[in-house]
């Protein structure tokens, strides 16, 4: 071993020092430097001459250096470049999928909405009741559900209770019972109505008309309806109109249910006739 030496030079039989010696593949141009990075699963060295920085601390000046790495090491050759076309797709694809959500959200108010007016414009009626005109049967502020197709393949029958246009405004809906049908004759007295002159039998009404000693007769035209409230003595009905009958094109519906009861206040379904 030299005294004049800051390091020390192996013999050939001083193996146990873990040099190894690679003069015959050492490149000949000092400036050259040699980074072999096997694929995975081999190891790994790296060699500097002397001319190169190392970033090993443990440098020594004139010996080459024998580095290993691991497969499990992480081993960073370059920062990987940002790619700003992830972040794009990604945001790209919420996007899509949010106008994705809500268009069928869209779709589903539309068809909602659609399906709302044709029920309620060609099939049910709802109806609230403002009188008191159909007592016992009806009371005011009952809530009533009609078949609006009731009567388009077939015809209305004596006691059926219906919603119709009132025929000395058009604009407002009555709620009253059939009594007399086409080309009936009807007649009322001493309080008693007489269908082509037998009395009709009424277990729907509670007080009969009150009798002012007159008989009243009306003849039902063809296509055409006499209508009376089941309250006979609080009831404006066909006896009162100007417009004494209801054609069968003025019905909107035939009432089927009640759902809300004006009378308990609460909600009672129940059939109405």
């Amino acid at each position: 071993m030299s005294d004049n030496n800051n390091y020390f030079t192996p013999d050939d039989d001083d193996e146990d020092f873990g040099f190894i010696d690679f003069e015959d593949d050492y490149p000949a141009d000092d400036d050259d430097y040699t980074d072999e990075r096997p694929s995975s699963g081999s190891r790994r060295f790296n060699t500097y001459d002397d001319d190169n920085d190392s970033n090993n601390n443990s440098h020594h000046s004139g010996a080459t250096l024998f580095n290993t790495y691991d497969d499990d090491d992480d081993y960073d050759d370059d920062d990987e470049p940002v790619d700003s076309s992830k972040d794009y797709q990604s945001s790209k694809g919420f996007f899509s999928f949010l106008f994705s959500e809500v268009l069928s959200l869209v779709k589903i108010v539309v068809i909602a909405v659609v399906f709302a007016l044709v029920f309620t414009n060609f099939i049910i009626i709802n109806a609230e009741v403002p009188s008191g005109s159909m007592r016992d049967t009806i009371w005011e502020g009952d809530r009533l559900f009609g078949f609006r197709l009731a009567y388009k393949f077939s015809e209305p029958k004596r006691g059926d209770i219906i919603i119709f246009k009132f025929p000395d405004d058009e604009t407002q809906n009555y709620v009253k019972r059939v009594i007399g049908l086409p080309n009936d004759i009807v007649q009322i007295k001493n309080g008693r109505v007489y269908i082509n002159g037998e009395e009709l039998d009424e277990p729907y009404i509670k007080d009969y008309i009150l009798d002012d000693g007159e008989t009243y007769t009306y003849i039902v035209p063809e296509d055409s309806y006499f209508m009376l409230g089941d309250n006979r003595n609080n009831s404006k009905d066909s006896r009162y109109w100007v417009n004494t009958f209801v054609k069968k094109e003025k019905i909107v519906a035939k009432v089927v249910v009640r759902y809300y009861s004006g009378e308990k206040s609460k909600i009672d379904f129940s059939l109405v006739k």
